[in-house]
């Protein structure tokens, strides 16, 4: 009998936590208002080596997608409702030096893609994407498209574990003010893609396969 009682609430509690892992992947960290201390950051492990199942391919033997077919097929993330008022507006010009030291304008990348990531190391979600970053970077010519992945940690941090996990994308540590919409994330991770006319075409909460983030690339 108690064998049979300590099953039941094993089973309960390994239910309980799946649903919880579910809803954490698709919705995120929610973004924290203060940096955490170093020695609390820097007890982030790397990143899982588990993916979270793709999307079937939703430009597979067609032409290109709509944005909203492909929000329909998603799994893992979704449009990031307050700042729908914002698609197909142009982005608000921004100026920030890489962990490099290098400046970026944002109005520099008109002509191609751009999509900005909105992250931090203590993020599972946000650390489960970087795989799928790392290969989008490697999928896209750099004048074709332009990532810029913005942490609000502190740069030596950053900058250490940007280089652990070899990321070959561009990586900012910001702690000053960006111009709305992008002062308004309080989730991540949160991605906005911005069309090559420098327009906002989607800006996204949760974690990105990276089916999904080539076919928002891709639409038109």
């Amino acid at each position: 009998m108690a064998e049979q009682k300590q099953t039941k609430i094993l089973t309960t509690v390994l239910v309980y936590s799946t649903i919880l892992a579910a809803v954490i992947i698709w919705t995120g960290c929610k973004k924290q208002p203060s940096e955490q201390s170093d020695t609390e950051q820097a007890r982030s492990e790397s990143p899982q080596s588990e993916q979270v199942g793709e999307t079937p391919p939703l430009l597979q033997g067609r032409g290109k997608s709509n944005i909203k077919e492909v929000i329909d097929a998603a799994r893992t993330w979704g449009p990031a409702s307050n700042f729908q008022s914002w698609f197909g507006k142009p982005a608000p010009e921004f100026t920030l030096p890489d962990i490099t030291g290098t400046q970026h304008k944002l109005s520099d990348y008109r002509g191609k893609n751009v999509m900005i990531i909105f992250w931090a190391i203590w993020c599972g979600p946000c650390r489960m994407e970087i795989p799928g970053l790392i290969e989008l970077r490697n999928a896209f010519s750099k004048d074709k498209l332009a990532m810029l992945a913005i942490s609000n940690e502190g740069p030596a941090l950053v900058k250490t574990f940007a280089a652990q996990q070899k990321i070959n994308y561009t990586v900012f540590s910001n702690q000053q003010a960006l111009p709305a919409p992008f002062n308004l994330v309080n989730a991540i991770p949160c991605s906005f893609f911005i069309d090559p006319q420098g327009n906002i075409k989607l800006a996204t909460v949760g974690l990105l396969p990276l089916s999904d983030m080539k076919a928002i690339l891709q639409t038109e």
